[in-house]
């Protein structure tokens, strides 16, 4: 009987903190797992064989050699796991294998290890054969070991005896299925009682048998008031004179042999509800509690008719019945006994006696044994069988009989000296009954006890070498159990916790006891943290984590809890964020670096590239080494402004401060501007580059800005680094139905496979350093980092000697549906200048800048414009003086000036009425995302880039001059306000 287990000492293993597992723990686990490892392999219970690839043994372990009896120099070196097996099994294995997998196998040892040669994980049951020939049932389950490279070098073959399951699966199954038959059964009277021996359950059987109904009896009578009342009086007398104690005719001698544990089965005379009677044979069996305190009986009768009975188990295969004369030799020997004997009956008739197929060590044992016993010496041998009988003492016994085939098993013997009309012995009758079912049973139940045993040991094992303080409480917080680190953080004996509150052992109990209500409440409580307060004074912050447990049948029985000690954690968590801020600020401090070196190298690249252009535009135009000079200058500060932008980008990306704006974005607008951007360059080259044609349907989700960028960089390169009279294709297609592909595909000359890996990393130029291309060995880094910052792809493929083909892949947006109107293409809108129309009222800028240089440049750029009048101001405060006093129809405010910043002057302007509609332009070095942005948001009209690009500078300003004037009356020019 499986007992419920409610020992609130054996604590959930499962339950523990979310807290992640330490390096040190990870060790521990490992060092234990290899424990394991060896432990399995050194067991006596489990045969490990190893072998070569061919299947030739090369190991064979301790537990091999017990279950089958070879020792390991039997079988190293000569011969299969194949040969040990059940021949028929392994043929039959080949054939389901060669079904099951659609190959042919052959049976032998390939049969046995083919799936694990596949990688197919494989457990399977089979037969092995002892050396001694008897066969027994094994789980083997087979692994291929490999070598480095993945090459099969032999099997291993671990294997547990599956006896003792088989046996009592089977056992469980008949038991259960006969007590069932024999309780239901209308062949069968079951009458249970209480320990008065009042009725409590009268079966069905009884029912017929007796005639009365349940009701009738049921907590009204005892057994003894339907039997034969002289039978008990009989009884009650011959009882005590047996076991010489007096025994009170009555129920008391129907129970009293059951009671004292011994078996007891007679005959009796049942008296029916209507007066009738009828022999019966009577078997009682003691009712016992977990304590072994009778709680009741039962009585399973069976009507005897006219020897009907004796004839059933006589003629029963499930009873062998074996006479005997009185000098023991067979007589008759019964179906049964042949069928659990294996012999047939003429084998032993008139020449050997039941001690003939007896365990003779068992004789020997039993003689002895009734020799101290009786007080009279009893030989070996048939005698002791029978002893008993002879003196007319009541037998049964436990025996092991041994079958023809030498194969044992052991059985229950009741004896019975035959006696004739003189009462003279003239033989002996052995009815045996097989007793492997209920041994088997037995010894399950045995084992199920240790495991129960070695689980509870196991458990607690596992609680207390936890790291964590483990504890239980009843759901009104009073502990119920403790583990040696709950002892060790309060500084308290496992007996002074329990039974005291919980909330006892903390700096703040309200806050401990909320704790439990909160489990209790919400089932469970993770990261609650408490400071525990141990005798000795000392403090412990630790991490509350709690479950509430029930019993089996759901009931709550309270709350199981861990605490960790988190002091050490909370110790880390403060020294990082320590190093966050530490490097949140020196983050910042790199930011504002690079924007202060944006500013002092875009401020120089403002004069050489805006004079350059004036220079390359002005009247008279210059003479054709002049251009030459002049296109190198330019040429060279662009590139330098390419490798501050790039510098800056990847700083930016790097910071992960980079803002990106999501958004539906036309393919194919964006592959024609892109188009539009590099064919000058390409013509330069000499290099044809070819744009299929795109879907205008299709849309990708990401920012517009940055996959012109990216998509540029690409082309840029395709065309830079192509060979002469080279090509460049262009194609967009739909990799999978969520993404787009943008391919970029080259004549140039390829890419080993070594320079691929390295393709993205920082200012690597992949050895072009001493070629005549300009690069900066970033943009790849940056349109990678741009590219996956939208969830996207890069990727490239490379044939030396044949080209390169760069892809991106974007996720794909829905088309956007515009309203009616709304043109797609922006490159048909038309271009904007500043206005030179005829009779135009004289309009007014102020430039507010520090930089002669770039006040020159402007000046020069307004020279063009007669209809503007420039006023400049050095500084930030004679730049206010000069716009209240002059009222300009736009100002250009630089950043950076000395007093007060350009932000400052905007905010004065802004505050004093007569000048806060003047549209502001910022135009500063400060090129930084975050400047921008910075700059637009503090309320600038614009905000333009150092070196000044001259168009984007103009159609700035011309957007600017657009504005109504505002008067200082508030009205513009038209009156309005």
């Amino acid at each position: 009987m499986t007992k419920n287990i409610r020992d609130p000492t054996i604590l959930n293993p499962a339950a523990g903190t979310a807290e992640d597992i330490t390096e040190a723990r990870l060790q521990e686990i490992l060092l234990k797992t290899k424990v394991l490892q060896e432990a399995i392999f050194t067991s006596a219970n489990f045969s490990i064989i190893a072998t070569d690839a061919k299947g030739v043994i090369q190991i064979f372990n301790v537990g091999a050699e017990r279950m089958l009896g070879y020792a390991a120099t039997d079988v190293l070196n000569k011969i299969t796991p194949a040969d040990i097996s059940d021949p028929q099994e392994v043929i039959a294995r080949a054939q389901a294998l060669s079904t099951e997998l659609g190959t042919q196998i052959e049976p032998g040892f390939e049969a046995l290890v083919f799936k694990a040669s596949r990688g197919i994980e494989d457990i399977y049951e089979l037969s092995y054969i002892r050396k001694d020939g008897s066969r027994f049932p094994a789980v083997v389950s087979v692994t291929a070991l490999r070598d480095d490279q993945g090459v099969i070098i032999g099997y291993l073959l671990i294997g547990t005896d599956n006896t003792a399951r088989k046996q009592a699966e089977e056992a469980l199954l008949k038991a259960g299925a006969l007590q069932s038959a024999i309780f239901n059964s209308a062949n069968f009277s079951s009458i249970a009682t209480d320990a008065k021996g009042v009725i409590q359950i009268f079966n069905v059987g009884a029912e017929r048998m007796l005639g009365y109904t349940a009701a009738e009896v049921v907590n009204k009578i005892t057994p003894a008031d339907i039997s034969d009342p002289q039978e008990v009086i009989a009884r009650a007398k011959t009882l005590s004179v047996e076991l010489g104690t007096p025994i009170a005719p009555g129920f008391e001698a129907l129970v009293f042999k059951a009671s004292r544990g011994i078996e007891d089965v007679y005959e009796l005379t049942y008296i029916r509800k209507d007066g009738s009677r009828f022999p019966a044979v009577v078997s009682v069996t003691a009712l016992r509690d977990a304590q072994d305190v009778i709680i009741g009986y039962l009585l399973i009768g069976t009507e005897l008719k006219a020897g009907a009975l004796q004839s059933a188990i006589f003629n029963s295969a499930n009873f062998s019945s074996i006479a005997t004369d009185a000098k023991g030799v067979i007589q008759i020997f019964n179906v049964g006994a042949e069928r659990m004997l294996g012999y047939k009956a003429a084998e032993v008739m008139n020449r050997i006696t039941p001690a003939d197929i007896s365990d003779p060590q068992e004789l020997i044992a039993r003689a002895k044994a009734l020799s101290v016993e009786l007080g009279t010496p009893i030989t070996p041998g048939f005698e002791a069988l029978v002893f008993k009988a002879s003196r007319g003492i009541e037998d049964i016994y436990e025996l092991t009989y041994i079958r023809k085939d030498g194969s044992r098993f052991p059985a229950v013997v009741s004896v019975t000296a035959l006696r004739d009309t003189q009462n003279e012995i003239i033989g002996y009758l052995l009815i045996g009954t097989d007793n492997t079912a209920r041994k088997q049973i037995e010894a399950d139940q045995k084992q199920l006890d240790q495991r129960l045993r070695d689980q509870q040991f196991y458990t607690r094992s596992l609680i207390e070498s936890s790291i964590d303080a483990i504890m239980t409480t009843d759901p009104s917080g009073i502990i119920t159990d403790v583990n040696k680190q709950m002892e060790a953080l309060t500084a308290c004996t496992r007996d002074e916790l329990i039974g005291a509150p919980f909330k006892n052992y903390f700096t703040d109990p309200e806050r401990a006891e909320a704790a439990i209500k909160q489990v209790l409440s919400e089932k469970k409580v993770t990261n609650y943290e408490l400071t525990a307060h141990a005798r000795d004074g000392k403090e412990t912050v630790v991490s509350y984590n709690a479950v509430t447990f029930y019993d089996r049948d759901r009931r709550l029985q309270g709350v199981f809890a861990a605490a960790r000690d988190v002091t050490e954690r909370k110790r880390l968590d403060h020294e990082l964020e320590h190093a966050k801020s530490v490097a949140e600020k020196a983050n910042l401090a790199k930011s504002d670096f690079l924007s202060s070196m944006s500013h002092e190298l875009r401020t120089p690249l403002n004069a050489i590239l805006g004079f350059a252009q004036l220079l390359e535009a002005g009247l008279p135009p210059p003479t054709s080494t002049q251009i030459l000079r002049l296109h190198e200058i330019i040429k060279a500060g662009w590139y330098l402004l390419e490798l501050i932008n790039q510098i800056l980008d990847l700083a930016v990306i790097e910071s992960g401060k980079l803002s990106l704006s999501p958004e539906p974005v036309s393919l194919a607008e964006v592959m024609r501007e892109c188009q539009a951007m590099i064919e000058p360059q390409a013509q330069q080259r000499e290099i044809k580059v070819t744009f299929f044609p795109i879907d205008p349907t299709w849309f990708a989700h990401a920012d517009r800005t940055r996959v012109k960028q990216a998509l540029l960089n690409l082309l840029s390169n395709a065309i830079k680094y192509n060979r002469e009279h080279g090509t460049v294709e262009v194609k967009c297609t739909a990799s999978t139905p969520e993404r787009i592909r943008i391919s970029i595909k080259d004549s140039g000359a390829g890419l080993p496979q070594e320079h691929l890996a390295q393709l993205f990393q920082p200012f690597n130029r992949l050895g072009q350093e001493s070629g005549t291309e300009e690069g900066t060995g970033i943009g790849l880094v940056v349109t990678k980092q741009l590219v996956e910052l939208m969830g996207g792809t890069i990727g490239v493929e490379s044939t030396v000697g044949v080209g390169s083909e760069f892809w991106i892949e974007l996720i794909r947006d829905v088309t956007p549906q515009l309203g009616a109107g709304v043109r797609l293409h922006a490159e048909h809108a038309p271009q904007t200048q500043i206005s030179t129309r005829i009779n135009v009222a004289l309009r007014t800028l102020l430039y507010v800048e520090d930089n002669p240089a770039n006040l020159m440049l402007v000046e020069q750029i307004i020279s063009d414009h007669p209809h503007i009048h420039m006023l400049s101001a050095r500084d930030g405060n004679q730049g206010i003086t000069l716009a209240r006093a002059h009222l300009p129809d736009v100002i250009l405010m630089d950043i950076n000036l000395p007093g007060i910043s350009g932000f400052e002057a905007l905010k004065i302007l802004r505050a004093d009425p007569a000048t806060a509609r003047i549209p502001v332009l910022a135009i500063s070095a400060n090129a930084m995302p975050r400047d921008i942005e910075k700059g637009l948001e503090a309320g600038f009209f614009r905000y333009l880039t150092k070196p000044i690009k001259v168009n984007e500078f103009t159609n700035a300003l011309d957007d600017a001059l657009k504005l109504p004037k505002v008067e200082l009356g508030g009205t513009n020019e038209n009156g309005e306000i």
